[in-house]
């Protein structure tokens, strides 16, 4: 699994998201559109998360994402 960090500079551009407590949709980094390509890109990594059943506050940064795929992977093992 590539980081998250890197998938989400390959969407957003923007450096911002290297950082991890970088708040994505306060900042208006990561829009409707930015959330269809993470969806996306995660499944390109096997990761699959329903959006709809997901807590909005855990996409909320780089650190929430990545605590919500080690939760996802856990879940499937």
């Amino acid at each position: 699994m590539r980081d998250i960090k890197d998938i989400l500079y390959e969407i957003c551009e923007d450096d911002a998201v290297l950082d991890p407590d970088c708040e994505l949709i306060d900042s208006g980094i990561l829009d409707s559109l930015a959330f269809i390509e993470l969806f996306s890109s995660l499944e390109d990594e096997g990761i699959y998360l329903q959006p709809t059943r997901i807590d909005r506050t855990m996409l909320k940064t780089p650190r929430t994402i990545e605590k919500l795929i080690q939760d996802y992977i856990a879940e499937q093992n």
